[in-house]
């Protein structure tokens, strides 16, 4: 099999290509973004007209944590748009039989049941503070299932709950939780700080994948002959904000004092998918939320050590 995997640089990408390198038969393609932009219809269109791949997993996109997404909205639905419509439709145009389109939990009603079943989708409103980035993924995911429903393609799609893990984007402004409470700690560690702020009460309930997991359940969707138009990715727990600031902080070794500022958003009150449709299929997470932060923590150290961290 030639596969695509576009965003192969980002977190999810480069998990992606980890996985997929240890199945024999499967040659990977990839291309950074300064070989070839997303957002170009044609450019995309050439691409696959020129390597012919026989599926591809789509897992490029802009993302950010909340500050991103409320101060940024028009960049966030613009570019995730733009890659989900050339991705898909330039796949199917080329010829393109199988394909993987990953999206993310935020596509569920701010106020959904918990845990959230597939089927919540487009029940009532969005989070606001991630609405743009989310109708970007429900419009991508949508487009998947109705050329497959319209052409016959196997075109289909995961929404992996809150993700984590190696080559994650640790900007101190715009990036996700996890990896922002990890540098804060990091550098309030180094410097000693008697104290660090965190955003808003903690009361707030996450979920968290590791993003090797993902790439998992992934190749094992890749696998089945006839998988569902949309799959939730989760590990089926969740954890309070507070819960997680107090983990990161211990695994990070800081032993200072943690400051809530109740000034700053929440975001959604709880966020955890119901994984009971992928669980049945027959696949299961690996890594637990303490031991994949211990991993984290330490390629966290490594790519600062090496130039390599982002953000």
């Amino acid at each position: 099999m030639k596969l695509f995997i576009s965003g192969h640089t980002g977190m999810v990408g480069s998990a992606l290509v980890r996985r997929f390198q240890k199945i024999s038969g499967v040659t990977i393609v990839t291309r950074t973004r300064q070989e070839l932009n997303l957002s170009d219809q044609a450019a995309v269109a050439a691409f696959y007209l020129a390597e012919k791949p026989d599926a591809a997993i789509i897992a490029a996109g802009k993302v950010g944590g909340i500050h991103a997404n409320n101060t940024y909205p028009a960049e966030f639905i613009y570019e995730n748009l733009a890659i989900a419509t050339n991705c898909i439709h330039g796949a199917y145009k080329a010829g393109v039989k199988r394909l993987l389109f990953l999206g993310s939990s935020c596509i569920y009603p701010k106020l959904a049941p918990q845990p959230m079943p597939e089927d919540c989708l487009l029940t009532s409103a969005l989070e606001p503070t991630n609405e743009a980035y989310a109708i970007a993924k429900i419009a991508g995911l949508k487009m998947a299932e109705y050329y497959r429903k319209q052409y016959g393609v196997v075109y289909h799609s995961a929404m992996p709950t809150n993700l984590y893990g190696p080559n994650d984007n640790y900007h101190p402004q715009n990036s996700h939780v996890m990896p922002a409470l990890i540098r804060r700690f990091h550098e309030a560690r180094l410097a000693e700080l008697p104290e660090v702020v965190a955003w808003g009460t903690g009361r707030p309930q996450r979920e968290f994948l590791h993003a090797d997991d993902l790439a998992d359940a992934c190749a094992f969707l890749l696998q089945l002959e006839n998988p569902p138009d949309l799959v939730n990715v989760g590990c089926g727990t969740d954890v309070t904000i507070r819960e997680l600031v107090e983990m990161v902080a211990e695994v990070v070794g800081y032993k200072g004092q943690i400051v809530w500022d109740k000034t700053k958003p929440d975001g959604t009150p709880r966020k955890l998918l119901d994984t009971t449709r992928l669980n049945q299929l027959g696949w299961q997470p690996q890594i637990s939320l303490r031991d994949g932060l211990s991993q984290t923590y330490a390629s966290f150290l490594e790519e600062m050590q090496t130039h390599r961290l982002r953000g």
